[in-house]
């Protein structure tokens, strides 16, 4: 029986060694592979509309802004520019807070507006406590309001471009949003 014992511990012997050749063999190939880094993101907006013809009432849409990461490395110091048409009708408001605010103001989910605060057709936002935006990940900026009169025709696009330190030149919103329409009361009508 020594003699098959033996056989039998020499077996066993022989597949560790060959389960240790394969184990670093697979290792090897799959640092071979060299997985590519993709850094990817994708912005859209959600809307909603109240849409009056009355010249009298002003016109809603209600919206958020959406961030998602679709890569498979995390994106860090976002932010965002929604863009109003210049010399249009609508007018831009949200939930963010100002650099000056206080610190109690400055809660994490919150949106804080950045660079040139003045402009009536740039809203740069960054996130509050959000640095990093992980792989599938989806950060927002909800419940902005663009209104406007019907006393007059309008037409324009408002779009949004996202940023990151990873794509400085910005990613444009999938879908921008797009308001035009034509007063009912004609020019050089009388009433």
């Amino acid at each position: 029986m020594s003699n098959h014992q033996d056989a039998v511990e020499q077996r066993i012997k022989d597949l560790k060694e060959q389960t240790t050749f394969y184990v670093r063999e697979i290792k090897k190939l799959v640092d071979e592979l060299n997985v590519q880094k993709n850094v990817s993101i994708v912005s859209y907006f959600t809307t909603s509309f109240n849409i009056s013809y009355d010249s009298e009432q002003e016109s809603l849409c209600l919206g958020s802004y959406h961030i998602r990461n679709i890569g498979n490395q995390p994106v860090t110091n976002p932010y965002l520019c929604i863009k109003l048409p210049e010399d249009s009708p609508f007018s831009f408001s949200g939930r963010y807070v100002y650099e000056h605010f206080s610190q109690n103001l400055k809660t994490a989910g919150s949106w804080e507006r950045i660079h040139d605060t003045s402009n009536n057709t740039e809203f740069w936002l960054k996130p509050i406590g959000k640095t990093t935006i992980e792989p599938n990940e989806t950060i927002s900026f909800t419940n902005f309001q663009i209104k406007w009169s019907h006393n007059l025709s309008y037409a324009g696009t408002i779009t949004g471009f996202t940023y990151c330190d990873e794509l400085q030149e910005g990613v444009l919103v999938l879908n921008p949003i797009n308001l035009n329409g034509i007063s009912v009361v004609q020019e050089g009508q009388d009433e």
